[in-house]
């Protein structure tokens, strides 16, 4: 058993063969910060208020924008939901476990804190085993956001939740990078149709392809008025200190920064680009996209410059953590 005076001085870096600690400081309470193969996660358990509540005090999170519950098998889906439609159980079928959440009427024994208030629950079960097997472990679904300070970028390994959370979670566990490295697709199925609130690694026409109807894609941006449904979609995201300025055009990017003062600047490009004064150019992949935002802040860059070639604006999921974090 974790000393719980240590949890108070310290964040512990724990191990794959210490789920067993993980389990046990999140059965009292407190916050444990696991792998996942999207992003890193800040987890408390599901019927346990007042750890929820330590959530959205460490990260800064505003109370209306809801958690994700993520579950280890189909028992917990049904421990936490009510009148599921049959499309989620094909969505189930096909994707679970993997990178997609399902907006599902939400039991009344979830927490109201776990859902900001809404009648709704997003649910994904994580394909990472850590993540699967703390999960199961504990006996219950876990809620978590992404494991980084509101509006920062995301935490892709343990070292970025170390870096936004020293000593203000109890653990984290240590295991590689995520291998996706953006957070989960979230489509709701509250609706008549399926609406895509926040696009990820899985498509629009995956979805279409294993539903066999249309799925509806939500368009522009949330106001401050307006009920969220999911997390991602109506506040600053994945945003790094410098600003952040996009290009379309190689062209573009390169005559910007000869005809602009000298200064350092990060360029993210998937394509190579001519050597420019002062620029430390690093790879624009999903994977690599929120590790690169947060190198920038380490390097104390006065700018981030994100070449968007064809390819990555094909990315729906890539684009919109792009566009989050340059404000578009």
């Amino acid at each position: 058993m974790v000393d719980v005076m240590d949890t108070l001085l310290n964040t512990l870096l724990l191990e794959k063969d210490q789920i067993g600690e993980a389990v046990d400081i999140l059965a009292r309470g407190d916050i444990v910060a696991f792998p996942t193969e999207t992003v890193y996660g800040l987890g408390a358990p599901i019927f346990n208020e007042e750890a929820i509540k330590k959530i959205f005090k460490a990260k800064g999170r505003p109370s209306d924008n809801p958690l994700i519950a993520h579950v280890s098998d189909l028992s917990q889906v049904f421990a936490i939901t009510k009148d599921i439609p049959d499309d989620f159980f094909l969505l189930f079928e096909e994707f679970f476990p993997g990178p997609l959440a399902v907006v599902l009427p939400k039991s009344d024994k979830v927490p109201l804190s776990a859902s900001a208030g809404l009648s709704s629950i997003a649910v994904r079960m994580p394909a990472d085993p850590i993540a699967l097997d703390l999960i199961a472990k504990l006996g219950q679904p876990i809620v978590a956001p992404s494991a980084n300070l509101s509006g920062k970028p995301s935490a892709t390994c343990s070292s970025h939740v170390l870096d936004d959370f020293q000593g203000k979670i109890s653990a984290v566990i240590n295991s590689t990078p995520s291998q996706i490295g953006i957070e989960s697709t979230v489509i709701s199925l509250l609706g008549t149709d399926p609406v895509i609130l926040r696009p990820g690694h899985i498509t629009q026409s995956q979805l279409e392809e294993v539903l066999q109807k249309k799925v509806r894609v939500m368009q522009g941006n949330v106001s401050d008025n307006d009920t969220v449904l999911s997390p991602g979609v109506k506040y600053r995201h994945y945003a790094p200190k410098a600003p952040v300025r996009l290009f379309f055009s190689d062209e573009e990017l390169v005559a910007y920064v000869q005809n602009s003062p000298l200064c350092l600047r990060f360029i993210l490009s998937a394509r190579s680009l001519p050597t420019l004064d002062r620029s430390i150019v690093c790879p624009l992949t999903t994977k690599d996209l929120y590790a690169s935002l947060r190198k920038s802040d380490t390097y104390a860059a006065d700018e981030v410059l994100i070449y968007c070639d064809d390819e990555s604006v094909k990315n729906t999921g890539l684009m919109n953590r792009i566009q989050k974090a340059a404000q578009v």
